[in-house]
């Protein structure tokens, strides 16, 4: 793994430690702050640099994200360092308007024989079965369900 060296300049260094001492911040943020205040080189000439270990157990966190703090300070700088980094992922939604629809509808609908109520995987398997979507978690139903108000379960939809 290579080795990031944190230097801090005298503003940032003072932008650090009021994020630190006073004001109502995200966690992480303090914890990435605490983290550049103590890998900070040009502080730790004359004395003793906790090392990533010593500093990880003392902050309890893992190793790991102290080098992450790191190598984004060094790459991309401090507002890299601090804040999280937006997830990339793209996620395709399987249940549309229309699949929606007809899972209310089915949810509403009579159940299955020798059942008092649908389930969620029952709504879900119906779902498939009756080439609303190819595939559909009982999860997504109770997201949509939860989304429309409207539970299989319940007396009343209000």
């Amino acid at each position: 793994m290579d080795k990031y060296i944190v230097t801090l300049t005298a503003e940032e260094r003072a932008q650090l430690q009021a994020l630190v001492g006073k004001g109502k911040h995200a966690a992480q943020q303090v914890v990435s702050a605490l983290i550049l205040l103590n890998c900070d080189v040009a502080v730790h000439q004359d004395r003793r640099r906790l090392s990533s270990e010593e500093l990880a157990e003392v902050l309890h966190i893992g190793a790991r994200k102290i080098d992450r703090v790191k190598r984004a300070f060094v790459e991309q700088g401090l507002e890299a360092a601090l804040h999280r980094r937006l997830s990339s992922r793209v996620y395709e939604r399987v249940a549309d308007g229309d699949v929606e629809a007809h899972l209310i509808a089915l949810s509403c609908s009579q159940p299955p024989a020798g059942r008092l109520r649908w389930s969620l995987r029952l709504l879900a398997d119906k779902a498939v079965e009756l080439n609303y979507v190819q595939a559909i978690s009982h999860e997504t139903v109770r997201r949509t369900l939860k989304k429309m108000n409207s539970s299989p379960g319940r007396r009343s939809a209000g």
